[in-house]
Protein backbone atom coordinates (compact mmCIF):
# COMPACT_ATOMS: atom_id res chain seq x y z
CA UNK A 1 0.00 0.00 0.00
CA UNK A 2 2.91 2.35 0.63
CA UNK A 3 3.97 1.98 -2.99
CA UNK A 4 0.49 3.07 -4.09
CA UNK A 5 0.77 6.30 -2.13
CA UNK A 6 4.18 7.01 -3.65
CA UNK A 7 2.87 6.33 -7.16
CA UNK A 8 -0.07 8.69 -6.70
CA UNK A 9 2.19 11.48 -5.46
CA UNK A 10 1.62 13.75 -2.48
CA UNK A 11 -1.90 14.42 -1.23
CA UNK A 12 -3.64 17.76 -1.78
CA UNK A 13 -2.92 18.71 1.85
CA UNK A 14 0.79 17.93 1.40
CA UNK A 15 0.86 19.94 -1.84
CA UNK A 16 -0.63 23.02 -0.12
CA UNK A 17 1.95 22.74 2.69
CA UNK A 18 4.76 22.52 0.15
CA UNK A 19 3.30 25.44 -1.78
CA UNK A 20 3.02 27.69 1.30
CA UNK A 21 6.50 26.77 2.52
CA UNK A 22 7.98 27.46 -0.91
CA UNK A 23 6.21 30.85 -0.98
CA UNK A 24 7.64 31.67 2.45
CA UNK A 25 11.07 30.55 1.28
CA UNK A 26 10.80 32.75 -1.83
CA UNK A 27 9.81 35.72 0.31
CA UNK A 28 12.81 35.18 2.60
CA UNK A 29 15.11 34.75 -0.39
CA UNK A 30 13.81 38.08 -1.70
CA UNK A 31 14.99 39.73 1.51
CA UNK A 32 18.56 38.45 1.23
CA UNK A 33 21.15 41.25 1.24
CA UNK A 34 18.53 43.85 2.19
CA UNK A 35 19.13 46.28 5.05
CA UNK A 36 17.23 45.26 8.17
CA UNK A 37 16.64 46.88 11.52
CA UNK A 38 16.16 44.37 14.34
CA UNK A 39 14.95 45.47 17.76
CA UNK A 40 15.94 43.19 20.63
CA UNK A 41 14.43 42.41 24.03
CA UNK A 42 17.15 44.35 25.87
CA UNK A 43 16.40 47.55 23.95
CA UNK A 44 19.31 47.41 21.51
CA UNK A 45 18.78 47.81 17.78
CA UNK A 46 20.98 46.14 15.18
CA UNK A 47 21.08 47.35 11.59
CA UNK A 48 22.77 45.35 8.85
CA UNK A 49 22.40 43.20 5.74
CA UNK A 50 20.18 40.14 6.10
CA UNK A 51 22.37 37.15 5.25
CA UNK A 52 20.50 34.14 6.62
CA UNK A 53 18.16 32.66 9.19
CA UNK A 54 17.43 29.17 10.49
CA UNK A 55 14.49 27.15 11.78
CA UNK A 56 14.98 28.65 15.28
CA UNK A 57 14.54 32.17 13.84
CA UNK A 58 18.15 33.12 14.60
CA UNK A 59 19.25 35.85 12.20
CA UNK A 60 22.69 36.62 10.76
CA UNK A 61 23.38 40.23 9.78
CA UNK A 62 26.44 41.36 7.84
CA UNK A 63 28.05 44.80 8.22
CA UNK A 64 26.00 45.15 11.40
CA UNK A 65 25.92 48.20 13.64
CA UNK A 66 24.55 48.23 17.17
CA UNK A 67 22.55 51.14 18.56
CA UNK A 68 21.99 51.23 22.30
CA UNK A 69 18.65 52.21 23.77
CA UNK A 70 19.00 55.87 24.64
CA UNK A 71 17.73 57.15 27.98
CA UNK A 72 17.32 60.65 26.54
CA UNK A 73 14.96 60.90 23.57
CA UNK A 74 17.06 63.65 21.98
CA UNK A 75 20.43 61.92 22.22
CA UNK A 76 21.56 59.86 19.26
CA UNK A 77 24.40 57.61 20.39
CA UNK A 78 27.26 56.58 18.17
CA UNK A 79 26.70 53.17 16.62
CA UNK A 80 29.09 50.37 17.50
CA UNK A 81 30.36 48.47 14.46
CA UNK A 82 29.92 44.73 14.94
CA UNK A 83 30.55 43.37 11.46
CA UNK A 84 28.99 39.90 11.31
CA UNK A 85 26.37 39.41 14.04
CA UNK A 86 24.10 36.55 15.07
CA UNK A 87 20.87 37.51 16.82
CA UNK A 88 19.18 34.68 18.72
CA UNK A 89 15.57 34.32 17.63
CA UNK A 90 14.22 34.48 21.18
CA UNK A 91 15.73 37.99 21.57
CA UNK A 92 14.08 39.42 18.44
CA UNK A 93 11.21 41.82 19.17
CA UNK A 94 10.70 43.23 15.67
CA UNK A 95 12.30 43.18 12.24
CA UNK A 96 11.95 45.99 9.72
CA UNK A 97 13.27 46.02 6.19
CA UNK A 98 14.54 49.49 5.33
CA UNK A 99 12.43 51.07 2.57
CA UNK A 100 15.48 52.19 0.54
CA UNK A 101 16.62 48.59 0.38
CA UNK A 102 13.27 47.40 -1.02
CA UNK A 103 12.99 50.27 -3.52
CA UNK A 104 16.49 49.55 -4.84
CA UNK A 105 15.57 45.91 -5.43
CA UNK A 106 12.31 46.77 -7.19
CA UNK A 107 13.95 49.47 -9.29
CA UNK A 108 16.75 47.14 -10.30
CA UNK A 109 14.31 44.47 -11.41
CA UNK A 110 12.25 46.96 -13.41
CA UNK A 111 15.26 48.31 -15.30
CA UNK A 112 16.62 44.95 -16.41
Amino acid sequence: MATMIEENGPSTHEQSEVSSSSKARQKLEGLLNKNMRIRMTDGRTLVGLFLCTDRDCNVILGSAQEFLKSTDTFSQGEPRVLGLAMIPGHHVVSIEVEADSLEDAQGFGANH
